[in-house]
């Protein structure tokens, strides 16, 4: 029924050429293209300081546990892949985020691939780069890596991240290669990180990739506009979302991937890249169904986990 009631919407907007929002959209690309002048890499190790105590907030309530952190190397560049869940809630991008300040510290160069568009808004944009995030539609993570950092991505996007609810335990890259790409050009080994479920902290009716194009969102490259369900407000979108619940979250840290026998003249040639990305969907696929078994209902142990504890208590990952 909801993809049924998208379809029509994308029905009455066929005939406009960029969508509802065009204007709005051309906007939103040329602030984009602006963002796009400004220095790259510009993280504030005191700023990453002082968060570290509101982020630990935020993932406690979601019961994080972090294993397998021995497979990410303590330094040199390194590329680590993860599943994308939960919207723009994203738990699980927070506590992959603080495992990997806690392995190699604050001082060492730590970045993630983040959307153009996050740039361009006042205030998030700044915070983003100060704290570490980078855009992930140029070279900014050749340039990272070239410096020896570790850079985190997620290939599935919002796509991933708006998956239904009946893909929850479903490993999504959204046929993106460009991480395989990256990888092998510039020879680094690639860690794999899974987590499971968070996006069991939401339920997501339908991507809303009709109403995404009916609105012209494909422009700055948004494609969806997911369709959501829960408290307080029912069947609702994504512009007034229901809060996530507190599932539990399980982050596992894989053994690294080599592909550096290779060459760095792999990157061109699509069916190594092809297999690379088949090799590493199906490892992180494999550990999904693996910490899937082992927690089949994480919003009831995240419940009951955060009742036991209370909301308040507060643990850091580590201490610096």
């Amino acid at each position: 029924m909801v993809v049924q009631m998208e379809k029509r919407i994308g029905d009455i907007a066929k005939h406009q050429e960029h969508g509802i929002l065009a204007p709005v959209m051309e906007v939103l690309s040329q602030r984009i293209a602006q963002e796009r002048s400004e220095p790259v890499f510009q993280r504030d190790t005191t700023l990453i300081r002082r968060q570290l105590g509101p982020m630990a907030h935020y993932t406690n309530l979601f019961s994080p546990e972090v294993r397998g952190l021995d497979n990410l190397p303590t330094s040199g560049p390194v590329l680590v892949v993860g599943n994308h869940s939960c919207l723009f809630y994203m738990p699980d991008a927070w506590v992959v985020w603080l495992a990997m300040l806690q392995r190699r510290g604050l001082e060492s160069p730590t970045y993630a691939l983040g959307y153009d568009l996050l740039f361009s808004v006042p205030v998030v944009g700044p915070y983003l780069r100060h704290i570490g995030v980078i855009p992930a539609g140029g070279r900014e993570a050749d340039l990272a890596l070239e410096q020896d950092a570790a850079v985190l991505v997620y290939p599935g996007g919002d796509r991933e991240a708006c998956r239904p609810w009946t893909q929850r335990d479903r490993v999504d890259l959204g046929g993106h290669k460009g991480f395989v790409r990256l990888a092998l050009r510039a020879g680094v080994p690639v860690v794999p990180v899974v987590t499971h479920g968070s996006h069991h902290a939401v339920v997501v009716l339908s991507r809303g990739e009709h109403l995404a194009r009916a609105l012209g969102l494909g422009r700055i490259r948004i494609n969806v506009f997911p369709i959501l369900v829960g408290p307080p407000f029912g069947i609702t979108s994504i512009l007034v979302p229901p809060l996530p619940m507190p599932a539990k979250i399980t982050v596992e840290f894989l053994p690294a991937l080599d592909w550096t026998g290779t060459g760095p003249e792999a990157a061109y040639d699509d069916a190594i890249v092809t297999a690379c990305y088949d090799e590493i969907g199906q490892v992180m696929q494999s550990a999904l169904d693996r910490l899937r078994v082992e927690n089949p209902h994480p919003v009831v142990s995240g419940v009951s986990k955060l009742l036991r504890r209370g909301p308040t208590r507060r643990e850091l990952p580590f201490h610096d």
